[in-house]
């Protein structure tokens, strides 16, 4: 039987590491002289690509781990630093090094289609999230739980495709001061996540520290 507290806790981490509202103003950027139905589209696309990704992520998650000798604890506190990043960076309102860098969002505004790169993969579905699906998949194993994990990558697949297709109005009730403050709400609540992602993973590897 599925958790309903663990699966709200998974949708809201997954949801904040995402970020589809705080990604609305690059998507704009990047589409600004599309029509609508190719804007449309873009959305679509990236929204797949997200659930793709991050499935695939999920179901290949302790083969990957296991084929590179990796234990779960150590990922763990290599993901906390990782989201540590991506959290800092939400808080100063501004694209993480993590996600993009500055010659790939050159490059992505001359692309034809944007849904898969870079938004689908690595704005959306980046490091980020492709590490915290696997750590919760890790921490909830069995064929039956492997569902807990995939309800979140759809619902918050769904939100990407959601906040893309109607980022116009969002943009213009928000603005672009009322998506930096959800984007720093966010970004403090990833903060204290990671924090406590790694703090779990070093009790583990450091069992001293728990005393």
């Amino acid at each position: 039987m599925i958790d309903l507290t663990v699966l709200f806790k998974m949708v809201v981490t997954l949801f904040v590491i995402v970020d589809p509202v705080g990604n609305i103003p690059l998507f704009l950027n990047a589409t600004e002289k599309w029509p609508l139905a190719r804007r449309t589209h873009a959305a679509r696309v990236a929204a797949v690509t997200v659930f793709v990704v991050l499935s695939l992520a999920a179901l290949l998650g302790e083969q990957i781990l296991h084929l590179f000798g990796i234990s779960l604890a150590s990922f763990s506190v290599g993901s906390g630093i990782l989201l540590l990043l991506l959290a800092i960076s939400m808080l100063q309102a501004r694209t993480s090094f993590v996600r993009q860098t500055p010659e790939e969002a050159e490059e992505a505004v001359e692309k034809d289609s944007l849904g898969v790169v870079p938004f689908g993969v690595p704005l959306l579905a980046g490091p980020g999230a492709i590490s915290n699906v696997m750590i919760s998949v890790q921490h909830h194993p069995g064929a039956a739980n492997l569902l807990l994990g995939l309800i979140p990558i759809g619902i918050v697949s769904v939100s990407v495709w959601t906040s893309f297709l109607f980022a116009l109005p969002i943009a213009g009730r928000l603005g672009r001061t009322g998506i930096h403050i959800v984007s720093r709400l966010m970004g403090l609540i990833l903060a204290a996540l990671a924090v406590e992602l790694m703090a779990h993973g070093l009790v583990i590897l450091l069992p001293a520290l728990g005393k």
